[in-house]
């Protein structure tokens, strides 16, 4: 995994629009009360449409769910072009804002025609500022964050957030746990769209576009002016997965949540003082 990386005009432009959509992530303000679920298959309710107050104070618990089941077990996948892929499996205490976990990059190197295979592991942290890499230690096994443990402050390569999908993954990832619940009525307002409903692991959810960015026009522009976010959530407002689609990316960085992990211990190192 590369510790710098060149910007030129692409990237500054890349920049820009995440820093457009984070803020679109992160719109929240007070609110209470949730209306009683219900669960449509496979009818005419599955078409797409603007969303209903009780689907968007769902939505809107959905951040604040996540935060109160900190520390949560993520996993975070992004294609980072040329067909190499890279894979995140960690935890996130939304309480701390910060996040440990191991990474593999797959994919072709170059060299020796289309095969594939493993091109570089090691271990992440990061937090609302960036991220730190780290090789695996010799012999390490076990999660993440009891690797992380036998690493030094002095042991971590850390950089700021770049606009590559993996970074742009992983400052999302950071950011959507929140200490208070979004507004419903603005999500309604500013365009989050129901689009179906899935199963996965064989639990009911909801899947829904987040709201647009601010200025855009429905039916303009890049997916018809629909948010580049995803979001599947069930009938309590439990947030499963989210998606991203990065402009000049074809497959989107997907952030799975799989529930609270309450062995996890964040190592102190990447982030003290000595």
């Amino acid at each position: 995994m590369a510790r710098k990386r060149k910007t030129d005009g692409r990237a500054r432009r890349r920049a820009l629009w995440w820093r457009a959509l984070i803020a679109v992530a992160a719109c929240g303000a007070a609110v209470g009360g949730l209306a009683a679920y219900r669960y449509h298959s496979g009818d005419a309710a599955s078409a797409e449409r603007p969303v209903t107050m009780e689907e968007a104070s769902r939505l809107a618990l959905s951040r604040l769910n996540l935060f109160q089941a900190s520390p949560v077990a993520v996993t975070l996948t992004a294609a980072e072009g040329g067909g190499v892929a890279v894979r995140v499996e960690g935890v996130v205490d939304y309480r701390n804002h910060r996040g440990v976990g191991s990474y593999r990059i797959t994919g072709s190197s170059g060299a020796s025609g289309p095969a594939t295979g493993q091109l570089d592991h090691g271990l992440v942290v990061w937090d609302t500022g960036g991220l730190g890499l780290a090789p695996a230690p010799e012999g390490g096994d076990g999660p993440p964050w009891r690797q992380a443990e036998r690493i030094p402050r002095s042991g971590w390569s850390p950089r700021s957030y770049t606009a590559d999908p993996l970074d742009a993954g992983l400052q999302l990832l950071i950011g959507l746990g929140a200490d208070r619940p979004d507004n419903p009525l603005l999500l309604a307002q500013s365009g989050a769209r129901l689009l179906g409903h899935d199963r996965v692991d064989g639990r009911a959810y909801d899947r829904f576009a987040g709201p647009r960015a601010q200025g855009s026009t429905p039916g303009t522009g890049p997916d018809d002016g629909r948010s580049p976010l995803t979001y599947w959530v069930d009938g309590d407002g439990n947030l499963r997965r989210v998606t991203m689609r990065m402009a000049s990316l074809g497959t989107p960085t997907t952030l799975e949540f799989l529930g609270r992990e309450s062995r996890a211990k964040l190592p102190e190192a990447p982030w003290g003082t000595g």
